[in-house]
């Protein structure tokens, strides 16, 4: 009887474990949290060399002054669009006025004196013919006509001389675009006779030139591979900036410089692009991106789920027990503005993290949940 007790009192023992342990292993279960993962896939995709540049204004004009005096007025907004033709700044004219009334009067004068030496002249030519005076009176007449004839293109030059620079007291714009700020103030004296005083400056910001540089290597290198900025890879060429613009912008490469500078071995490249928006500036900085080849299984993964420490970046990686790996890997280019190649480090169809970066830990076992 007793041994009776002691079994059924073991048996009831292990059912209980059993059971507890199959309830702490449902438990467990319940408790591993699901992740979203996604799988690094391939594609043929063009490889890119990418160069530091800046972005220059597709027209920019200086407004200068060409006369002297005082700025009576400034007629823009600095910043503002202004169109060509413009009226900008008002210099005081008065100085010019009064010139343009003595070239004038100069003028009026000249013309009355020929006048008179031509009807001399006449007369002298029919008093000869009389041998009323003589063949030196005659020439004498005839020199002082001449003479009267060149006053007046004198001083029909000295009238539109002053005309401009009375003109010039009232300066418009070259060209239209936008207008930068820091010019003089209604009141200050500009000296522009002598020499023209730079006041303002105008962008015309619809189209761009992006500027940048390659080593004669480099240059080198892009001949051998394509043939030259004439071949058609080069007619849309990436720009990228430091954070994402509202547009994406290409570029169709236009110039190569005809020298390499002795000092910095590098040539200019530049490439023209369509100001979408006014959203950009001249100064920017850019990357142009210069395809070089191709590769036909690129690894791509999503270009969100990288993380970046200071040992570079990485990946969090779902392996076969479903456990998180941290995964360091190497990158390339950005592919189709959302995806990363990835040159090593994870192979196709391995999954990684996409979501929840922060909170994911090395090591912890997760339920992946795929996505695309």
């Amino acid at each position: 009887m007793k041994k009776t007790y002691i079994l059924m009192l073991a048996l009831a023992a292990v059912v209980a474990t059993g059971c507890k342990k199959g309830k702490d292993k449902k438990d467990s279960d319940s408790e591993v949290p699901p992740i979203e993962v996604a799988e690094a896939t391939t594609d043929s995709i063009t490889l890119y060399n990418t160069y530091p540049g800046t972005l220059s204004a597709g027209v920019t004009a200086d407004v200068v002054a060409e006369v002297s005096g005082r700025i009576l007025a400034c007629h823009y907004k600095a910043g503002s669009y202004v169109n060509k033709g413009q009226t900008l700044f008002t210099i005081e004219s008065t100085t010019y006025r009064d010139a343009v009334s003595k070239a004038e009067a100069a003028l009026s004068t000249a013309r009355s004196q020929h006048d008179y030496y031509t009807n001399q002249y006449a007369a002298m030519k029919k008093a000869l013919e009389a041998d009323a005076v003589s063949q030196m009176e005659v020439m004498q007449a005839k020199s002082n006509m001449e003479q009267a004839a060149a006053s007046i293109r004198d001083a029909e030059a000295a009238l539109s001389t002053a005309r401009q620079n009375l003109q010039r007291c009232t300066i418009t714009a070259p060209i239209s675009g936008y207008i930068s700020n820091g010019a003089p103030d209604p009141g200050n004296y500009v000296n522009g006779q002598g020499a023209p005083v730079k006041l303002t400056t105008i962008y015309n910001n619809s189209s761009m030139t992006a500027n940048f540089y390659l080593s004669d290597t480099q240059y080198e290198d892009l001949l051998g591979r394509n043939g030259g900025i004439s071949s058609e890879v080069y007619r849309n060429v990436p720009i990228s900036f430091k954070e994402p613009l509202a547009n994406s912008y290409t570029a169709d490469l236009t110039f190569v410089a005809p020298s390499v500078n002795s000092a910095t071995g590098t040539l200019l490249l530049q490439g023209k692009l369509v100001n979408k928006d006014n959203e950009l500036k001249d100064g920017m900085y850019i990357t142009v991106s210069l395809p070089y080849g191709t590769d036909p299984r690129a690894v791509l993964v999503k270009d969100a789920s990288i993380g970046s420490d200071q040992l570079g970046k990485y990946l969090y990686v779902v392996n076969d027990s479903n456990k998180v790996v941290y995964t360091p890997i190497k990158v390339g280019s950005l592919y189709q503005d959302s995806l990363r190649v990835v040159t090593s480090g994870i192979e196709p169809g391995q999954k990684y993290v996409t979501k929840a970066l922060l909170t994911v830990q090395r090591g912890e076992k997760v339920k992946p949940v795929l996505t695309k």
